[in-house]
């Protein structure tokens, strides 16, 4: 069964990272201070990787909206 999106927050490094897919990443491009979009082979996006991410991103609530797949909380 195919892993889905997935989000990962490392509070070590305030890092967040957005997996699309489990596919490798082949080649990475920063596309603002901190902010590295990861691609496959085939120029896919499979990520997204951001530094400092409390002062980028809000943290402290996650909305999921209209998903239509399966939502699981680890």
């Amino acid at each position: 069964m195919p892993s889905g999106m997935k989000l990962t927050y490392y509070s070590d490094t305030d890092s967040l990272y957005v997996e699309f897919t489990e596919r490798p990443s082949v080649e990475s491009t920063e596309i603002a201070a901190g902010v590295v979009v990861d691609f496959d082979g085939q120029g896919r996006v499979v990520g997204i990787d951001i530094d400092n991410a409390r002062n980028k991103v809000d943290l402290d609530r996650v909305v999921v909206s209209a998903v239509p797949g399966f939502i699981e909380v680890a």
